[in-house]
Order: structure tokens, then sequence, then C-alpha cells
């Protein structure tokens, strides 16, 4: 069963879908709004919106009879956990190998 990580990681695999959280990022917008920015049926955007929900990185409210697609900033917090690990990991062996050298140098 994939984790949350890999379902955000998998949303974010793909350019459109990337593109459409920077637009979502800006403002909420409906499938039709979406739709409108790209060269895609709707059908098309609604699968890209599907997948960007199931990785937590949007939520969807109906009004009325439209959707309202929204960013949701919590989304990223397991691709975000998954660089700090990373990150952590590089500043480490840096200074590591900071240390070895100004030892070597003395």
């Amino acid at each position: 069963m994939p984790t949350q990580t890999q379902n955000a990681f998998r949303a974010l695999a793909d350019p459109t879908r990337r593109e459409i959280v920077q637009l979502l990022a800006s403002q909420d917008m409906t499938i039709a709004q979406l739709t409108d920015r790209f060269d895609m049926t709707r059908a098309a955007v609604k699968k890209h919106l599907t997948v960007l929900s199931d990785g937590g990185l949007i939520t969807v409210e109906a009004k009325g009879r439209e959707r309202i697609n929204r960013l949701e900033p919590k989304g990223m917090a397991p691709i975000l956990d998954w660089f700090r690990y990373f990150d952590q990991f590089w500043d480490e062996r840096l200074s590591n190998l900071k240390e070895a050298i100004e030892r070597k140098k003395k």
C-alpha cells in the first residue's frame, strides 16, 4: 500500500500537475477555470486533480454544482520531511569532511 509520501511524489511527478499546484497556490479554481488554462479535456484535468487529491496536495469543496479546488499546504509536509532528512544527511557529511580537512592542515 502506497504511503502518503509516495502519493505526494507521484502527484508531483507530472509537469501538468505541478503547474496546477502553482496555479492553485495563487487562487482557488474550478475544474472549468483550470481546463481553460490547458490544452486538454475537462476529463483529463479531472484525472490530474484526482491524483493531486489522492496525494493530499489539494482539497475539493462542492459549492452548488461547482467543485472548488484548493491547494492543501499540509500535503507538502511528507515531501518536505523527506528532503529534510537528506538535508541533514549532507550537512553531517560535509561537516565531517570540513573537520577532516582542517585536522589535516594542522
